[in-house]
Parts: C-alpha cells; structure tokens; sequence
C-alpha cells in the first residue's frame, strides 16, 4: 500500500521539472531509490523523459537553420507540459507512468 507522502513525492519528481528541468528527479531519485520502488520508479522515467526533451529540443535548435527548427521548438514544449500534467496526475493516483518517445537511459 501506498502511502501519501510517497504520492506526493512522486509527484513532486514530475512537477519540479517545470522548473528545476532534469535535476528535481535526479535528486528525488538518488535520494529516495533505496526506501520506496514507487517513488524510484517515478523519479527515474520522469529522469529519462527530461533527458529525452533536452536531446530532442537541441535538435531543434539545431533544424532552426533550416526554418523546421522553428515549428518543432513549441511543439516539444507543449507536448512535454502536457505530458508532465497528465504523469503528474498518474502519480497522485498511485499508478505508473511511462512517457511516450523517451529514450530510457537510466535503468
């Protein structure tokens, strides 16, 4: 059974990436990986998902010299908020998540 801090805590690795990008579930993962596999769980796709829109949004960057950059740039912020939201909501649920179009690089 699941209890409310660890809820919270693995929401918080979701949320916290608005704003602290890919450090906030990095922390919370190396912090909490060996007390609760929820929260380990969490912490890790949401690392993984923050890893993959760095290296997606780089890309883009760099497509910008040919004008493709320009439209995807958004496209992959929208969709990453978006994304982060409903993650963010599976968590407080207590049920897993695992983003789509992420390279999982940390296992």
């Amino acid at each position: 059974m699941l209890t409310e801090d660890e809820k919270t805590i693995a929401l918080l690795s979701h949320v916290l990436c608005l704003a602290g990008g890919f450090l906030a579930p990095l922390i919370i993962w190396l912090l909490k990986k060996d007390q609760s596999a929820y929260i380990a769980e969490h912490a890790q796709e949401s690392l993984n998902f923050q890893i993959s829109v760095l290296i997606y949004s780089t890309v883009a960057g760099f497509l910008c010299i040919i004008f493709i950059g320009f439209v995807l740039l958004p496209l992959i912020g929208i969709a990453a908020l978006v994304l982060i939201i409903v993650a963010t909501m599976k968590a407080y649920k207590g049920e897993m998540y695992r983003y789509p179009f992420t390279i999982r690089l940390i296992k």
